[in-house]
């Protein structure tokens, strides 16, 4: 993998840009988990979306400069699933502040659910739940 162009950089800034100001706007009582903030939240996304990116890349053997960013978002999960649970199996019940990336892949289009602190999952459409909270 290559470096990335710096027009894709300024768009993966941007978008982390507008996720973050929203992310500040949301009402306080939004959700009762708590997202990380300023630097932290900025640094967890930018971790979150280029873990999504490597992952898509080799799952689909796209070049990264080839994937295209969708929408990273702040998030809130209703449990420790990312909203993308698995038949029996347990999940912590607690909000887990995290992110929703989604990556356009050819004509594919793949939703990665990652928590704050590093998690990242794939997940399927048939599997997917909405998150409890954006922001």
């Amino acid at each position: 993998g290559g470096r990335v162009p710096a027009i894709r950089t300024r768009s993966i800034v941007a978008t982390i840009s507008v996720a973050l100001i929203t992310c500040a706007s949301a009402p306080a009582n939004a959700a009762t988990s708590q997202q990380p903030d300023g630097a932290a939240a900025v640094a967890a996304l930018e971790a979150a979306t280029e873990a999504a990116l490597q992952d898509a890349a080799h799952s689909t053997k796209i070049v990264k400069p080839k994937l295209r960013i969708v929408s990273a978002e702040p998030v809130t999960w209703s449990d420790g699933s990312l909203g993308c649970p698995q038949e029996d199996t347990m999940y912590s019940q607690a909000l887990v502040p995290g992110f929703r990336i989604v990556i356009k892949a050819g004509e594919r289009q793949l939703d990665y659910h990652a928590s704050a602190d590093g998690g990242l999952v794939l997940c399927p459409p048939e599997r997917a739940m909405p998150p409890v909270a954006k922001y």
